[in-house]
Parts: structure tokens; sequence; C-alpha cells
């Protein structure tokens, strides 16, 4: 019996040691997996990180310079008439600030205070542009008027009334070349 309680013993020894081998092993086999697991997802969330990082900095040219420096400096890749263009010197010209009330159909009184600059070609042009500014005014004042609050409302309705605008000088000034109309201020009251 001494012999069966000891073969027994080593028998209950064996099958535990061989239980946590078994166990151990499936453990470490577990948590090398899932451990793996989490360093891919590690490893993917840091490159999603990275790369939107580096997305967003382009899209709101931070990147710009460096872009500019690898491509061989600022104008680089431009053709002669373009690098004119961007070295030549913008010549802006104020006009003096007009206050009209709005179309409203009736209803309440709508006013519209705006101040706009006008880009010219040249420097030449401002005396062209003095010398026809009440036909200027003019223009801009019956065009104006004519506005409803919702001509005015987003993006859209800036985009059209700047449009309209420089239309209207260049009929007004035209000999000479008004590039853009830019708002300076513009308040519906």
């Amino acid at each position: 019996m001494a012999d069966d309680d000891e073969l027994e013993d080593d028998l209950d020894e064996d099958e535990i040691e061989g239980e946590e081998g078994e166990d151990g092993e499936e453990g470490e086999d577990g948590e090398g997996k899932s451990g793996r697991k989490r360093l891919l997802i590690v490893i993917a969330a840091v490159l999603v990180l990275i790369l939107g990082g580096v997305t967003g900095a382009y899209f709101l040219g931070y990147l710009q310079p460096l872009i500019n420096m690898i491509a061989g400096g600022d104008e680089a890749g431009l053709d002669e008439e373009a690098q004119a263009l961007v070295s030549g010197d913008a010549v802006f010209y104020d006009l003096p600030e007009m206050l009209v009330n709005l179309n409203t159909g009736g209803r309440k009184s709508v006013y519209l205070k705006i101040r706009v600059s006008l880009e010219l070609e040249t420097v030449e042009d401002v005396t062209t542009v003095e010398g026809l500014m009440p036909r200027i005014v003019d223009n801009f004042q019956v065009y104006l008027r004519e506005l409803r609050i919702d001509d005015l409302k987003g993006s859209a309705g800036m985009y059209r009334l700047r449009e309209e605008l420089l239309k209207r000088v260049n009929v007004a000034v035209s000999p000479a070349k008004v590039n853009d109309v830019l708002f300076k201020e513009l308040l519906v009251q």
C-alpha cells in the first residue's frame, strides 16, 4: 500500500506539473497572441495619427515652405509671365464708405454699410479711378439699393456681390483695369 500511496503521489505530482505546464504554455501562447494584437493596434493607431497630422498640416499650409524648399524655390515651375505677376506689386485704392438702404419691399428699413478696396493693375490707373469716382459710386449705389437681404446671405451671396461690383467698376473705368474688389467692411443693419 505504501507503494500504491507513493505511486499515487508521484502520479498526482506529475499530473499537476503537466497541467501547470500545459496551462502555462497555453497562457503564454494566449498572452503572446493578445500581446501581438495589442502591439499591432497601437502601431496602427500611431500611423493613423501621424498620417492625419501630416495631412492636416498640408491642408493648413504648414508644409508649404518645406515643399517649396524641396521644389527649389518659391517660383520654381512657373512660367515667366506668372513669375512677373507673383513678383509684381499690387496697387490698392480705397473707395469711400457707402451707406445704402436695401430693398425690403416696404418692411422695416435695412441698411448696408460697405467699404471696399480696388486692386488696380498699374499705378497709372489710380488717376483714372479718381477721375471717374462719381461714376463708380453711382454704379455701386444703384446696384446696392436693389439688393435684398437674402442676396447677401452666405459665401455664395458674397461671391456674387464681389463679381457684380467688379463687373460694374470695370465698365465704369473702361480703359483702366481693376483686378479685384476687396471687402474691408460689410455690415447689414
